[in-house]
């Protein structure tokens, strides 16, 4: 599905998707088109797009193309989901730990769509740090 959405090329791309938003969340997918954690994200976010094309928009950036970002914003993993509101890095408190991204694949439709929303709520009030609806640590597993 990474077909579907838009990429960006270069740092300079990114830099400016981030700046040029005023009103929308801006989302953006750093990994890789041919990594299946990327390509199950990829396709969530595919179908999240249209449903939240209001308040959100979404982008794609691969890190061996674009390495301006890896160290910045410690892209180590396959796939990371970010989100920029406003020129400002809004963090996720998911219950993992890790408040900067998301960096697993969220296959339920719904379950992204709601991140997004309580991002964009949170951000446009002016908060930096939001909180999940559902909680992802592995706490209540066992």
């Amino acid at each position: 599905m990474s077909y579907f959405l838009p990429h960006l090329p270069s740092g300079w791309h990114v830099d400016q998707a981030i700046l040029s938003e005023e009103d929308r969340v801006v989302i953006i997918r750093f990994g890789h088109d041919h990594d299946p954690t990327c390509m199950k994200m990829d396709e969530t976010l595919f179908k999240v797009s249209t449903r939240v094309q209001n308040y959100a928009v979404v982008y794609l950036v691969d890190i061996t193309q674009v390495p301006d970002f890896n160290k910045m914003y410690e892209l180590y993993d396959d796939c990371a989901v970010m989100f920029f509101y406003r020129n400002k890095h809004i963090m996720v408190d998911l219950g993992t730990g890790n408040n900067n991204k998301i960096n697993w694949a969220i296959e339920d439709r719904q379950e992204l769509e709601d991140i997004i929303e309580v991002v964009y709520r949170g951000a446009s009030k002016g908060r930096g740090l939001v909180v999940s609806p559902r909680d992802y640590s592995t706490r209540h597993k066992y």
